[in-house]
Formats: structure tokens, sequence, C-alpha cells
């Protein structure tokens, strides 16, 4: 079993519109509502590929009601089994985020409310069913960013206890959770190139990634959007490309790179094959219209396409 942790859950609504111009009403053509956060995108996607899958974390008021409802929905993938929901209930509402696509362009305009207050008790309910989750799971995926009331360094610890239990930890977060986190020795944390820069000082991408590493990540997978993914792991470092970039919606192409490194851990794949993978759901999932779900076409065809290399040692 691979277990996803989302602390701040959210109810994905996309927007479509035929041309979006600021300061002017719009038609939206087309509305799609997904249960969201980045920990439920990539368990959705993992349950996709076929992988047991459990999802905990916060769900509140009507917003996470909805959001529980639709998690336990099949996207029309047969013998789909939807991840176990082991979410724990709080007062506040979920949150949502907004995705406008523009038509025109295939551009996405992003809004992301900031989440409800978590109560120490809540808190301490959630530590709780995390730590009778661990001992069932064969990895365990921290993601995304931390609601009101949640301390800095709530990540951390989560790393800690997975490290104690035994299970492989993968951290995917920014800011001050992530200089935190990866000081806890997760063994692998996938920042995006901005959260890079940011945690390193760094925009270089080779060697933010390295020095991401000296940090205390075992291995650290760089999320660079259309241009792929750059991992420095204990076997090397390895650069993996798409054939091309895709146009489309880039909501949860980086959750999807985060199933596609699980997955490949769990089968115990080579660290080439999880690239090539994560980088080939990644595409595929912008060329899908909703974060979480992926073109499966689209997918089988480019894992043969994708192009992996390896970075001279420095």
């Amino acid at each position: 079993m691979i277990l996803t942790v989302t602390l701040n859950t959210a109810l994905d609504i996309t927007y479509r519109t035929p041309r979006l111009v600021p300061h002017t009403t719009h038609r939206v053509s087309e509305v799609i509502e997904r249960p969201g956060g980045k920990g439920l995108n990539v368990a959705r996607v993992l349950a996709a590929l076929g992988h047991e899958t459990v999802v905990t974390g916060f769900a509140g008021g009507g917003t996470g009601d909805v959001l529980r409802e639709l998690l336990r929905l099949a996207p029309g993938i047969p013998a789909y089994a939807p991840p176990v929901d082991a979410l724990v209930p709080i007062a506040g509402a979920t949150r949502r985020t907004v995705a406008v696509v523009d038509g025109s362009t295939g551009d996405t305009t992003q809004l992301n409310e900031p989440g409800p207050v978590v109560s120490a008790a809540e808190w301490a309910a959630f530590l709780a069913r995390y730590e009778e989750l661990l001992a069932g799971a064969d990895a365990v995926a921290l993601c995304g960013s931390l609601p009101p009331g949640i301390h800095v360094g709530a990540y951390a610890d989560l790393v800690r206890g997975a490290r104690g239990a035994g299970v492989p930890v993968l951290l995917d977060t920014g800011g001050e959770p992530l200089r935190r986190g990866i000081a806890a020795r997760p063994d692998l944390v996938k920042p995006n190139a901005d959260e890079l820069a940011r945690l390193t000082g760094s925009r270089e991408p080779l060697r933010a990634t390295r020095d991401a590493r000296r940090r205390g990540a075992h291995a650290v997978v760089a999320s660079l959007g259309p241009d792929g993914v750059l991992a420095a792991t204990p076997d090397g470092v390895w650069r993996a490309c798409p054939p091309a970039p895709a146009k489309g919606n880039p909501t949860g192409a980086g959750d999807s790179v985060v199933a596609g490194l699980l997955s490949a851990l769990v089968e115990r794949l080579p660290w080439p094959d999880r690239l090539t993978r994560a980088v080939a759901l990644a595409t595929a999932t912008v060329l899908s219209p909703a974060a979480g779900e992926f073109d499966a076409g689209a997918y089988g065809e480019l894992l043969s396409r994708v192009r992996v290399t390896e970075q001279p040692p420095q």
C-alpha cells in the first residue's frame, strides 16, 4: 500500500473559457470539479496505475463533503479502484482552488485559497491516524502546503515518523517546510525549479539539485516543467526530457511526477526507468483536462520517447 498525506486538501475547480481577457466578463464553456491537493492528485494517478493507495490529511465542511464524494468516483478507467479515504474530519471548510484555462492559448491562471485553520486536537487526531497507517505502508508521500494552524516543522516530524517506521518517504513541498523537512533526511524530495532556487539560492538546476541533496535528502528529483526532470541520486545524476513540450493544463503535472517516482520505487525499478515513467506521466497529465488524471494513450506512447541522459559526475 502507498500512503499519501495531504494536509491542505482542496476541491479543484477548472473553468474553461474561449479567451481570458482581464477586466471583462467571461462565459465559461466547461466546469470540471475534482478532489485536489497534491497528495490526492498523486493518489488518483497511483490508483490509475493499479497501485493500492490510501489518502490521509484533513477534510471539512460542505466543500470537504464534495471532495470525499468525488474521491470515490472512478475517472472512466476500467478496473479502477479509488484510493481509500482515511481523511481526518475538521471543523473548518476545505479550501477551493480555481484554474482558469484560456482556450485561445492553452495558458492557465491559478487561484488558490489558503485553507482552514487546524486545531491542536485535530492535529493530534491526524498524528494518531498517520502512525496507524504507516504500519501497513510500503511508501509514503508528504505533499503540498501546510494549512493555517500547523507548525512549520510539521513535515520534518512526519519524515522522522516514517523513517522510524522503516517506510521510504518522499517530500514534496516548498519554502520553510521544505527547508526543515529536508534536514530530517527524507528518502526523496521533489521540488520544482522555483522551490529549488529558494532552498539553495541557485537557479542553475544541476548545482542546485546537488546542493539540495547535500542538505539531507537521500535523493533529489527537481521538476523543471516542460524541460522534464533532473535527478541527483546515490547511483548517479540523470536528466529526463519529454520528446517535445506539451500544450495544455499543467495543473497536477508535478503530482504525476511524484506518482511515477513512488510507483517505480515500490516496484524496485532502476532510476532511469523511474524518471522515464515520471516524465511520461507528467506530460500525459498536461494533455488531460483535469489534475489527478492523465491521458492513458499518450502515456503509453510517451514511455518509449522520453530521453534519459546521465550527467557527468561533479
